[in-house]
């Protein structure tokens, strides 16, 4: 059986995620991604910003930054590029990383910084109001939105891999081993990683949609998920209200504090 309190603050126990919360199991996941890499404690450092993902950072046993709203990767961003040997994981949300954190997601995909983010998607700011989120899928309730979200959603994965991240994943909590081993392989890369992990929130998005408990909302993210090699041959109809899973990419690409060291390396060789 797995010992998970050997990465955990057990001291800060209980969790404030609500019953059905789908966080724990991300959480559960990233745990043993880092044990399956046999990665040492101090060698890890989690940043995270302000929401219901974030407040992960204070219940793991690592280096860990609990930040403002939206900046998790600017702050994480300085740690990689200060202390370059450390396995950086950021750890938010769809409203933390890209409406408050729009920018800052766009540019740490860009940059190629070897970053891992572990973006947990669950389509609502739950701690903070439960207002609409860049995910907030078109018409759903929100208290933002009491007649129903009239925008268009982020495709966050997609806007990742388009500006320029060199490992790009979905996964869903009703499938922790495939999450597990998402993790691991991002960890692995050598540049801005990330994860979408897709998480239910019964409280906040779930009761005013009339979606059902926690359960039934994993049962619904299990129902809806569509692999990414499946999802290439079905047509956008086909394809309507479904959550493609899967790893989207995964190339080598250079990445910006190596870059960085070679400016560097250059001009001390000109001295």
């Amino acid at each position: 059986m797995f010992n998970y309190d050997q990465y955990l603050r057990i001291t800060k126990f209980p969790l404030i995620w609500c019953p059905g919360c789908g966080d724990g199991i991300v959480l559960k996941s990233l745990v043993r991604a880092i044990d399956k890499l046999g990665l040492e404690k101090d060698s890890v450092c989690m940043v995270s910003g302000i929401g219901c993902a974030s407040r992960l950072t204070g219940y793991v046993d690592f280096n860990t930054l609990h930040t403002t709203h939206g900046r998790a990767m600017t702050f994480a961003t300085g740690v990689k590029m200060a202390k370059p040997d450390l396995h950086v994981i950021v750890i938010t949300g769809d409203g933390d990383a890209t409406a408050i954190g729009g920018n800052h997601y766009i540019h740490a995909a860009r940059r190629n910084i070897d970053l891992t983010v572990i973006l947990f998607n669950n389509h609502i700011y739950g701690m903070t109001g439960g207002q609409v989120s860049p995910t907030t899928p078109k018409g759903m309730l929100a208290s933002t939105a009491p007649y129903g979200s009239m925008d268009h959603t982020f495709n966050i994965s997609g806007l990742a891999q388009a500006a320029g991240a060199s490992f790009v994943a979905r996964a869903s909590v009703h499938n922790g081993v495939q999450l597990e081993n998402y993790i691991a392989k991002a960890i692995q890369n050598k540049g801005f990683s990330l994860v979408e992990a897709m998480s239910p929130c019964p409280t906040a998005y779930g009761r005013r949609n009339r979606l059902g408990a926690g359960v039934d909302m994993i049962e619904d993210l299990k129902r809806d998920a569509v692999p990414y090699s499946k999802a290439k041959k079905m047509t956008p109809e086909e394809l309507e209200g479904k959550v493609v899973t899967g790893i989207f990419i995964n190339e080598e690409h250079p990445e910006c504090r190596s870059e960085y060291q070679k400016i560097i390396d250059r001009f001390q060789k000109e001295k």
